[in-house]
C-alpha cells in the first residue's frame, strides 16, 4: 500500500493545525479558570523548597499526598536525594509560615523519625533565567538544524522544510504540557532538544533519499512519494520500537519519570508523523 502523501497534504495539515488548536483552546480554557496556560513548576514560577530526613524508606507518593493535603498544590514535585534513600526534596508553590510548620508536623506524624527540615524560598528571577534558558535553547537549536541541514543537501529549502516540521513537534509537545497539566520544569527542555534531535535524524533520513531519487523522477511530487514510501518501513519501525522503550518507563517508573516519559511518547509520535507527511510536503509547497 502506498501513502499519498502530497495528494493528501492539505489533510495531514489540517490535523496537525487542528491538534495545535486543541491546545491552545486548553491554555485559553484554564487560563480563565485563573490557573494559568501551564502548570508551572516551582523552578519557573518561585516557590519554597523543604529537604527533609525521613530516617526511614519511604514512598514518593506518600509524600506527595501529605503535601496536597497541606498545601493544596497537588502536583509538588517530590524527589529521593542522597545515596541512602532515606532524604527527600521537595518543591511546592509558595506556602506561608503557618502552612510550613503545618507541613512539617504533618510530616512527623507519618514518618517520627524525620529530622534535618530545611526550607527555603525559590527566587522568582532564578526562574525567569530558566524560562529565557528554555526558550534560547530551543531557537538556538532550531536556527543550528537549519544551517546544518542546508549545508549538508546544498538547499535551504530543505532546511527550511525540515525546521519548520521541527516548529510542528515543538508546539505539539508544548500542547500536550498544557492538556495534560504536567508540571513545566526543567526537564522540558531536555524533552524538547530530545525530541527535535530525534526527529530531525527521521526527516534526514527522507530527505537523503530524496536526493538520490532526484536523477530518476522529474516530477516533484512523484519524487517525494516515492521516497517517502521507500523510507516508510524504517521510519515505522524505529519510532514503535522507541517508543515501546519509552512506554516501558511510563508504566514501571515513578511520577518524576511518568513526567517526562509522557511527552517523549507524544513527541516521538508526533516526530514521525512531521517527518512522514509535513516534511516532505512542506518541501514540495516551498
Amino acid at each position: 500500500m502506498r501513502i499519498q502523501v502530497i495528494k493528501n497534504r492539505f489533510i495531514y495539515i489540517g490535523i496537525a493545525l487542528v491538534l495545535i488548536l486543541v491546545g491552545i483552546g486548553c491554555m485559553i480554557y484554564h487560563t480563565s479558570k485563573g490557573e494559568g496556560p501551564f502548570n508551572f513548576d516551582v523552578q519557573f514560577t518561585g516557590g519554597t523548597a523543604v529537604e527533609v530526613n525521613i530516617g526511614t524508606e519511604f514512598s514518593n507518593d506518600d509524600i506527595t499526598a501529605i503535601v496536597a493535603d497541606v498545601t493544596g498544590n497537588t502536583s509538588p514535585q517530590v524527589q529521593k536525594v542522597g545515596t541512602d534513600g532515606t532524604q527527600v526534596a521537595i518543591k511546592t508553590k509558595s506556602i506561608d509560615p503557618d502552612t510550613r510548620t503545618a507541613l512539617k508536623d504533618a510530616i512527623l506524624e507519618k514518618y517520627p523519625g524525620a529530622t534535618d527540615f530545611s526550607i527555603s524560598d525559590v527566587s522568582g528571577t532564578v526562574s525567569k533565567e530558566m524560562q529565557r534558558a528554555a526558550i534560547l535553547a530551543i531557537v538556538v537549536a532550531c536556527i543550528a538544524m537549519l544551517i546544518y541541514v542546508t549545508i549538508r543537501f546544498h538547499d535551504v529549502k530543505t532546511g527550511s522544510s525540515a525546521v519548520m516540521a521541527l516548529i510542528h513537534d515543538a508546539l505539539m509537545v508544548i500542547c500536550c504540557y498544557a492538556v495534560f497539566r504536567i508540571p513545566l520544569s526543567t526537564t522540558f527542555i531536555a524533552v524538547i532538544l530530545t525530541i527535535l534531535g530525534y526527529s530531525i535524524n527521521a526527516s534526514i533520513v527522507i530527505f537523503d533519499r530524496v536526493r538520490e531519487n532526484r536523477r530518476r523522477f522529474k516530477d516533484d511530487a512523484e519524487l517525494i512519494d516515492v521516497s517517502i514510501n521507500q523510507t516508510l518501513t524504517r521510519s515505522l519501525f524505529t519510532s514503535f520500537t522507541t517508543f515501546l522503550t519509552v512506554l516501558s518507563l511510563y508504566i514501571f517508573g515513578v511520577k518524576d519519570i511518568k513526567d517526562f516519559a509522557l511527552p517523549i511518547m507524544v513527541g516521538v509520535i508526533c516526530g514521525t508523523y512531521s517527518s512522514v507527511l509535513l516534511s516532505g510536503n512542506f518541501w514540495y509547497m516551498l
